[in-house]
């Protein structure tokens, strides 16, 4: 390192983010993740006692993946190296691994290879690193905040350890806003800033476990406010709220948060709870998911959970979403929750879904059955020398609009699909079927 490269590095140092001067340079100054570096725990062992094996740090961002990364950087005795997958390619690899080569082979020094974000290298990429993570060339440690099992080859995730991070509990994002506000080397102490209860609570709930965005919203509020009279710079309430302006929510749209919000949001209308469905259809409107995708999911758990039970379901779901198309936000949510409240609150029943997965089973697997020939197509040319169409009988020239009449074919004639359940319309159609049997059997 020459002369301007230490300059560099101090000034980076100094003009850096609040979060990043924070960053703890050892294990006991992480706050919060006890359940993966707990003193009795595998992941705190292996970093005191410099035994470390591949893994790869999984969770939202803000809960200390790249902090933990420094600090086995910092209590290693390997060579540690990082790269960020958004910026580097294959070439930045070959060069870690062929210094990692020459390293273990003349010094017999071992390698991390810290990279950031390892999710966004292609599989590959990915593949590249198999050979040297077996053989030990380089130990891995990849950050990512989408599930690792979706996003990193199966390979690569065989030969690691998976620590899920989990966001920081409030408790911990306070201790977190204290510590930057009393630390005058590396915080904001030389300040002399003092902020109220009230503000101190505000911040850490609405951080919503990411440290990152409380230390953000702290700094802003220290650097932009004018000291009092007394001298000292007040972080209130108000302050506070102008700092963050908005919850923080923890929402991809690709990732783990959006299959598990619409999943917690199709189950409560399927488990009829509208308080939840519309709580989740709030998640997801505030994190910008696409009202047309809500829509689509809105009318599959009407047929698939609600089915006949209330066929005004479907007609309610499908009207929504073609409102919402026309009509855009702010003003589609108030039709997305409408069509999400009245499924969660109709009578359910997955009949619909049972028939066609029996009948599809029948299809399937069973040799196909012969359409009997009265059913068959009867207007092309020929079809009634082949004796299509004849002796089929129109069930509007009958009493009730019904005659008794073989429909499914003769290999299959006793087979049940669709059986109505005790749920709200189906009821009526139960006793319908019903009355139709009775007249077929004369005891109408």
């Amino acid at each position: 390192m020459d002369l301007f490269d230490y300059m560099r590095n101090n000034t980076m140092k100094k003009e850096a983010p609040l979060a990043s001067r924070l960053r703890p340079t050892t294990l006991e100054e992480v706050v919060g993740q006890e359940h993966i570096i707990g003193k009795d725990k595998l992941l705190y062992r292996a970093i005191k006692a410099d035994k470390l094996s591949s893994i790869i740090f999984y969770g939202p961002p803000g809960t200390g993946k790249t902090t933990l990364a420094k600090v086995i950087a910092n209590t290693t005795s390997s060579l540690f190296t990082q790269i960020n997958a958004t910026s580097s390619g294959k070439k930045d690899m070959e060069a870690v691994v062929e210094e990692a080569k020459n390293n273990l082979g003349m010094y017999g020094r071992k390698t991390i290879l810290f990279i950031d974000e390892i999710h966004r290298f292609n599989k590959s990429q990915q593949d590249y690193l198999l050979p040297f993570v077996e053989d030990g060339t380089v130990i891995l440690i990849g950050a990512t905040t989408e599930n690792p099992y979706f996003e990193v080859n199966s390979a690569l995730i065989s030969r690691s350890i998976i620590f899920q991070l989990k966001p920081l509990v409030k408790e911990d994002v306070q201790k977190l806003i204290m510590r930057a506000l009393e630390d005058e080397e590396k915080g904001l102490g030389v300040y002399k800033a003092v902020i109220t209860d009230e503000a101190l609570d505000f911040l850490s709930d609405m951080a919503n476990g990411d440290a990152r965005a409380a230390l953000n919203a702290i700094e802003l509020g220290v650097l932009t406010t004018p000291r009092s009279e007394d001298g000292r710079i007040h972080i209130t309430i108000d302050v506070a709220s102008e700092c963050i302006q908005k919850r923080v929510l923890k929402y991809d749209k690709n990732g783990d948060n959006h299959y598990d919000t619409i999943s917690a949001f199709i189950k409560s209308m399927r488990g009829s709870d509208p308080d939840a469905a519309i709580y989740y259809l709030a998640r997801m409107l505030y994190a910008g998911e696409e009202v047309a995708f809500i829509a689509r999911r809105i009318m599959i758990c009407a047929s698939e959970d609600v089915s006949n039970a209330d066929p005004n379901a479907l007609v309610v779901a499908t009207s929504a979403a073609l409102a919402v198309e026309r009509l855009g936000m702010p003003e589609a949510q108030i039709v997305l929750a409408q069509a999400a409240a009245y499924v969660a609150c109709a009578p359910k029943s997955n009949s619909s879904v049972s028939a066609i997965e029996a009948a599809m089973n029948v299809v399937a697997n069973e040799k196909t059955a012969t359409i009997p020939s009265y059913l068959r197509d009867a207007h092309y040319k020929g079809a009634a020398k082949l004796g299509h169409g004849i002796g089929y009988q129109y069930p509007h020239d009958y009493k009730n609009h019904y005659v008794k009449q073989q429909y499914l074919p003769d290999e299959i004639k006793d087979r049940k699909f669709y059986l109505p359940s005790d749920q709200g319309y189906e009821v009526k159609i139960q006793e319908y079927l019903k009355k139709l049997k009775e007249e077929d059997l004369g005891l109408s």
